[in-house]
């Protein structure tokens, strides 16, 4: 039982940390060793650490890379990006426009894949504009977290709670979506303050029109195949069956090669969740989680409050994901779990906007951004503290209502 407990929190301490001192090892690999350590000293049997992996979350976050892969390929998001330039004729219509076209997007598309796409073309619009990037990254970022909250293929931690919950993907998103919305306005709102020498002059976005490289073939199959699987989820279907049917039929082309939809593929993602699947596992398989439960009962976790002050800050300390499967265990004790896991959503995915550390769509735009400019983490923190505690503060109310 200690060498669980042991071996658990020392994975978490490096996901904590983000690497283990003096290797070379990041979240994934310290991840991929605690999933080994745990069968190694007999915590979990290789029968049941294969058991412990919850395979309808990989499969849904595989099939749904395979499909913004091939909208990538086509051109989709540079042509969506290309037409919102060419409407927004002032900064703050830019700002508006790039708010909720990575919220609407990121709502049905997974954040991380959206960021990675649009990072490189807000950079361009931003050096062809003159203007100054940061507050329109900052944007991306952010209106990508708080779109994602809105459905269970917004980000991987809400994939992850749809196959815990068994919610379906209309309850999750009639309950979540004006959560989401609310959290766009606000993210428009303080960026448009903080930057407001920025956005208040009267300043004219005038870019001149450039023709976008599409795919017309990819661009009309990889739609009408995305629209498919979203009209899927709606109806009912498991999401996993739908994303990997998508993905199959996305496959089967003369267009693309193969190699290339693999490379789009983030496999390191997929490898930190099964590892952190089985880690999970053989903690639970010890007293440890009863007597979390107890200590944690006295902080009424059935309440949304509570629950989102201990999220929020367990999401910033290990990152969201590892976040959600701690409090698993918790979740499914409670009286209303159902009501506990849209909380737990909202929570962990809006508390990402903190700091710069506290989502991986963070880190890849201001990563991707690197060459062109510099993001420091108090120049994001400005920003990102008042839209979290702002979003936060309206999701509880929201999910008060339900």
């Amino acid at each position: 039982m200690w060498i669980a407990i042991l071996i658990f929190a020392l994975t978490y301490l490096a996901l904590a940390i983000g690497r283990v001192p003096g290797l070379r090892l990041d979240r994934t690999g310290a991840a991929i060793v605690g999933a080994s350590l745990m069968i190694a000293s007999n915590a979990l049997t290789l029968r049941d650490a294969y058991a412990a992996i919850d395979y309808e979350t990989i499969a849904l976050l595989f099939g749904m890379m395979i499909v913004v892969a091939n909208l990538r390929f086509s051109g989709f998001f540079a042509l969506v990006s290309a037409w919102v330039v060419e409407h927004a004729h002032r900064p703050i219509t830019l700002l508006g426009s790039i708010v909720l076209t990575s919220g609407i997007l990121s709502a049905f598309l997974v954040n991380d894949t959206v960021c990675l796409a649009l990072t490189p073309l807000v950079i361009d619009v931003m050096r062809r504009l003159g203007r100054n990037p940061v507050p329109y990254l900052l944007a991306l970022a952010m209106a990508s977290n708080a779109g994602s909250v809105a459905t269970i293929t917004g980000n991987p931690q809400n994939m992850m709670i749809g196959s815990f919950s068994s919610i379906g993907y209309a309850q999750f998103a009639a309950v979540l979506a004006p959560v989401a919305a609310v959290s766009l306005i606000v993210t428009t709102a303080v960026i448009a303050f903080v930057y407001r020498a920025e956005f208040f002059k009267l300043a004219v976005v005038d870019v001149k029109h450039e023709p976008v490289r599409v795919n017309r073939g990819l661009l009309v199959k990889s739609l009408t195949v995305a629209a498919a699987m979203l009209a899927a989820f709606f109806a009912g279907w498991p999401s996993s069956k739908a994303a990997l049917l998508a993905g199959a039929v996305l496959l089967l082309t003369r267009r693309i090669k193969p190699e290339r939809v693999y490379r789009e593929i983030d496999w390191s993602l997929l490898a930190l969740f099964v590892g952190l699947f089985v880690v999970i596992a053989g903690v639970e398989r010890t007293s440890f989680p009863d007597a979390l439960f107890s200590a944690a009962s006295r902080f009424h976790l059935d309440r949304a409050v509570p629950m989102t002050l201990f999220s929020a800050a367990l999401s910033n300390l290990v990152s969201n994901v590892p976040a959600v499967l701690i409090f698993k265990p918790f979740v499914l004790r409670l009286s209303d779990p159902t009501h506990a896991w849209l909380v737990l959503a909202m929570s962990s995915t809006l508390a990402g906007n903190l700091t710069i550390l506290g989502s991986m769509a963070n880190l890849i735009v201001t990563q991707r951004a690197r060459p062109d400019v510099h993001i420091g983490f108090w120049e994001y923190a400005k920003t990102g503290i008042p839209v979290t505690v702002l979003t936060l503060a309206a999701g509880i109310l929201i999910l008060g209502l339900h």
